[in-house]
């Protein structure tokens, strides 16, 4: 067979590609495009992660942080803030869509015009992961070592089930807290401050 399903839980689904089939980066995003009522995300080994629309709950807190991350991107003015629809080429092959990221201008400006059309080149200097019911907790944390081994100087995984958050910097061991109502930017993002409420309780 060309393809093996595995279902992995209750939403997510891997496609385990042989090497016959592997797509370059081309002919992932035009597949991504064709399939676009579809979240996909592909791993370094080739393999494909669907992902479909997200529930009313999951929705309303990936909009709250990424409306949260974008004002203060411009306000801010240094970088750029995207939203999960977002995909990024990392250094490893992976093409990965974080629920939030950032990207410094400076990196932006060293890529043409046809890059920025398509799946970015280059991994994200923040990126949050928002952990929802379908998710893997497991998997949700070595996506985030994932983020840190291409460059990646800060990372927030938010647990809602069980409401904690886990805090990703190079270098050291990542450090979870229980319970915050706010989240610091530190020295990567001065100045920002993510608001929690909103996310632990959906706005409607």
């Amino acid at each position: 067979m060309a393809k093996v399903f595995t279902k992995t839980d209750p939403v997510q689904m891997v496609i385990n590609m042989p090497p016959a089939f592997d797509m370059s980066d081309a002919e992932f995003f035009e597949f991504c495009q064709i399939n676009s009522e579809l979240r996909i995300e592909r791993t370094a080994q080739g393999d494909l992660i669907i992902m479909p629309p997200t529930g009313g709950e999951t929705g309303d807190r990936n909009a709250e942080l990424t409306t949260q991350l974008r004002i203060w991107a411009k306000q801010n003015g240094t970088g750029v803030s995207f939203d999960s629809s977002t995909g990024f080429i990392l250094p490893n092959g992976a093409t990965r869509s974080p629920d939030g990221s950032w990207v410094k201008r400076e990196r932006l400006a060293a890529l043409t015009g046809e890059q920025k059309k398509k799946f970015l080149p280059l991994c994200p200097d923040f990126v949050i992961e928002l952990r929802s019911p379908s998710d893997s907790l497991t998997a949700a944390k070595e996506k985030m070592e994932e983020y840190l081994a291409n460059s990646a100087q800060l990372g927030w995984l938010i647990d809602t089930q069980n409401r904690q958050v886990y805090i990703y910097r190079p270098d050291i061991e990542a450090e979870c807290l229980d319970n915050p109502q706010t989240l610091s930017g530190e020295s990567s993002l001065p100045g920002f401050s993510l608001d929690l409420r909103g996310i632990w309780e959906p706005g409607f």
